[in-house]
């Protein structure tokens, strides 16, 4: 289990370095232009996936602040549980680290630092950050080790 914990710790320390560095250097709003698809802009989210329940009136804070930690605890227990599958820990340790980057931001600030800003013309993709990432490819291997335990059991 400790290497699933260390990388769910490696995880975090580069979400929380990354939104250090974004609190830091860019105000609210401030966006550098990097490629025609891209730019890294300060956006704060008091929802949760693309800004869900951004706004209500600050319930949701704690209600996203509380499923993060209890999935962080079912998480521990998961990877406790099932030591010798390997894609189902790399998968769960992915959303550790992500969920407790986003329960951090939750708790300090009373959003979630976001800056990752994908776009096409006018379209963009909503902001996110190295926390949601972990998350996104945490849920493919996810169903990528379901999807391979159904043809196993074939």
């Amino acid at each position: 289990m400790l290497p699933w914990l260390g990388l769910a710790l490696i995880l975090l320390l580069a979400d929380q370095f990354t939104k250090v560095l974004i609190l830091g250097y860019y105000r609210l709003g401030d966006a550098t232009y990097i490629t025609s698809f891209f730019n890294v802009v300060r956006v704060h989210n008091t929802g949760a996936a693309f800004s869900f329940l951004a706004a209500a009136s600050g319930w949701q804070r704690w209600f996203f602040t509380a499923i993060g930690a209890l999935a962080a605890v079912f998480i521990i227990w998961m990877l406790k549980s099932h030591p010798g599958q390997k894609l189902f820990s790399f998968a769960m340790a992915c959303i550790l680290g992500g969920a407790i980057g986003n329960v951090i931001d939750r708790t300090r600030h009373g959003y979630v630092v976001d800056f990752l800003d994908f776009h096409y013309g006018n379209w963009h993709f909503p902001a996110f950050n190295i926390a949601d990432s972990a998350i996104t490819v945490g849920a493919i291997c996810l169903i990528l080790d379901e999807l391979q335990r159904v043809r196993r059991s074939r």
